[in-house]
Formats: C-alpha cells, sequence, structure tokens
C-alpha cells in the first residue's frame, strides 16, 4: 500500500498562468519555500534535480520526469531501482474551471519496501512541504493574474 499525499486548490488565475507557475523552474525560489530550486529539460526521460527544504539543511534530489501534457499534468519521481526501495510519483495537474480560475491537484505517492521507515520518519514534513508549494503556486499565480489585468 502507497503512502498518499494530495492536495487541491482552486486558484483565481487562468489555466496558462498556473502552468506557467508550475514550469517556470529557475523562479521557483522566488515562492517556493519547499522546492526552493529546480532545473529540467522536462522532458520524458530525463532528470529533474531539485533543492527540497525538508530538514534545516536544504537538500538536492534528482529524478526523472514520468510525464509531461503541457497545460495538463506533470509527473516525475523515482523508479526505486532494481531492489525497488523507494518509488515515487509526484504529478502537478491542472484544469480549467472557467477563463479566470484552475483546479490545481497536486498528488505524491510513495512506495517501495523502505517506504514505511520514510513515513515514519518523513510524513509530518512531507506534507507540510507539498501543502506549503500547494499554497505557494496558488500565491503565485494569483499575484501573476493580477499583475496582468488592465
Amino acid at each position: 500500500m502507497a503512502f498518499v499525499i494530495n492536495y487541491t486548490r482552486t486558484i483565481n488565475a487562468p489555466l496558462a498562468i498556473v502552468w506557467e507557475v508550475i514550469t517556470d523552474l529557475p523562479r521557483y525560489g522566488e515562492w517556493n519555500r519547499f522546492c526552493i530550486a529546480c532545473a529540467s529539460t522536462l522532458k520524458v526521460g530525463e532528470p529533474i534535480v531539485m533543492t527540497v527544504k525538508l530538514m534545516a539543511k536544504p537538500q538536492r534530489q534528482q529524478e526523472v520526469i514520468f510525464e509531461h501534457v503541457p497545460n495538463d499534468h506533470l509527473c516525475y519521481g523515482l523508479d526505486g531501482g532494481r531492489v525497488k526501495a523507494i518509488l515515487s510519483n509526484r504529478c502537478h495537474r491542472v484544469s480549467a474551471l472557467d477563463a479566470n480560475r484552475t483546479r490545481y491537484v497536486s498528488e505524491f505517492q510513495l512506495s517501495g519496501w523502505l517506504m514505511p521507515l520514510v513515513r515514519l520518519l518523513m510524513r509530518s514534513k512531507l506534507e507540510k512541504g507539498f501543502e506549503v508549494m500547494s499554497d505557494g503556486i496558488q500565491q503565485r499565480a494569483e499575484l501573476l493574474h493580477g499583475q496582468k489585468k488592465p
């Protein structure tokens, strides 16, 4: 059974702006208190390198892009390697509610034989991190939308 964290936000900004926030990786440090740096081509199969703040000292995390459908979803994670110790799947999903509102869904799943230990040690930090990132995406998109309004 997987360890799952999900957050959903209704964002008062068009889908294009929300997607821009999610995929403008070089700007993560400006608004994201969980993933404070990020770099990737966003091409399926290529790496995504993040600096995440789970502990007092930020940590480098390298994962792989699993899926990327512009203006719909971006998923990345860990495949567990040969021993399948840790498998993760992190997805950002967006859908337009109307011209100026977007539903954003943050999904995270963790499995593998080391998952129970990671969940025991990191559950609250991971839950808080993904919540802070979801809030940050909402705040950043709504700010950008407000700046672009005539």
